[in-house]
Order: C-alpha cells, then sequence, then structure tokens
C-alpha cells in the first residue's frame, strides 16, 4: 500500500515539474529497480554514515561540556583557595558562605559530568545520565536563581550561574533526541527492504 502511495505521489510530482530544466533527475539511465543486494548495501552506508555522524556530534556536545566543565573546576579551586577573588562569585559575598558556593559548583560539575557520560555511553540507558543531568541543573537553578533574585540590583553576568548546567542538561537532551530519531529512521528503512523482501 505504501508503495503505491510512493508511485502515485512520484508520478505526481513529475506532471507539475514538467521540463523544467532545474528539476532533479527522477530516472537512472537504466531506469532498473534495485536487487537486494544493492539495498543491502545502500542501508548499510546509511548505518555507518548515520554511526559516524552521532559519534561526531555527540564527541562535539561532549566536548563543549567538558570545557564548561572544567571553567567550573577553576572556579571553584579559586574559591576554595581565595575566597571571593572572582567577580561572579564576589556578588553573593553577604548571602552565602564560601563552602556552599565550592558546594554549588562542585554539583554543577557532576551535573555536567553525568551529561557527558550520557553522551558518550553507548548502552541503552544513556538518556537516564542526562536526565539524572537534568534533574541536578534543576536543583541547581532554583538554589542560584533564589540568591540572584536576592542580590540588591540584578546581575546579568552572572545568568550563567543557575542556567548553565541545566541548559548544558535540556541541549543535551535535544541532541540525544536528534540522533536517535535520525538512527530510529534507518532502522525504519532497514525494516521496510526486509518487508518489501518479503511480500
Amino acid at each position: 500500500m505504501e508503495v503505491r502511495a510512493i508511485k502515485k505521489l512520484t508520478k505526481n510530482w513529475r506532471r507539475k515539474s514538467g521540463d523544467d530544466k532545474f528539476s532533479l533527475p527522477t530516472r537512472d539511465e537504466d531506469s532498473r529497480p534495485m536487487d537486494s543486494q544493492e539495498q543491502e548495501e545502500f542501508v548499510r552506508s546509511l548505518e555507518r554514515e548515520q554511526a559516524q555522524h552521532s559519534r561526531l556530534w555527540r564527541s562535539v556536545f561532549a566536548t563543549f561540556l567538558f570545557c564548561y566543565d572544567a571553567f567550573v573546576v577553576y572556579s571553584m579551586i579559586q574559591q576554595a583557595t581565595s575566597p571571593w577573588e572572582l567577580r561572579y562569585h564576589a556578588y553573593f559575598m553577604e548571602d552565602i558562605a564560601s563552602w556552599m558556593v565550592i558546594a554549588a559548583d562542585l554539583v554543577a560539575v557532576s551535573a555536567c559530568t553525568m551529561a557527558i557520560i550520557g553522551l558518550l555511553q553507548g548502552s541503552r540507558y544513556h538518556r537516564r545520565w542526562i536526565w539524572y543531568s537534568f534533574s541536578v541543573g534543576l536543583v541547581l537553578a532554583v538554589f542560584w536563581s533564589h540568591y540572584l533574585l536576592r542580590l540588591p540590583k540584578f546581575r546579568w553576568d552572572v545568568i550563567w550561574l543557575p542556567f548553565g548546567p541545566l541548559g548544558g542538561a535540556g541541549i543535551t537532551l535535544y541532541v540525544d533526541h536528534l540522533l536517535s530519531e535520525s538512527s530510529e529512521e534507518v532502522r525504519k528503512l532497514r525494516s521496510y527492504m526486509y518487508a518489501y523482501k518479503g511480500s
């Protein structure tokens, strides 16, 4: 039934496109259908390409998160060795104890690390790590937002404190969703191929 629908759509598209010299070719030179082995090779090449793209994009976003993680570790060490020296921590000097800032930075590091693990882990439970990261980021966002709103003047330059780990986890969830969707499309193509062989 789907094959008929695709043929009908193709016929309608050809009729509408007419003799437009800028349209894409719709037929090969020999106009023959692909045999089973050609279909298999085509699907395998799509699977390899999708796996390469998935590894690439997961690595790119994991690298961004790692850089943010390294910055927060630096920030935590600075707060431990020279309290309130960094401007974005000094804003909260009157309201928060130094150990709380260090603990919040440690929580941010753990949230980003969980997101990195979720992106790079190959198991079927990898998305749980990303959701854990999102949950921890949400708690951290509430913590920093509470103290950010208590400041006499709202500071936009420290908005990354509450929303950095949360945003990182959110983007990670989105990237993982897109890559999983792409992988599912390739799996569907393979199942259509086998269904076509069976009929």
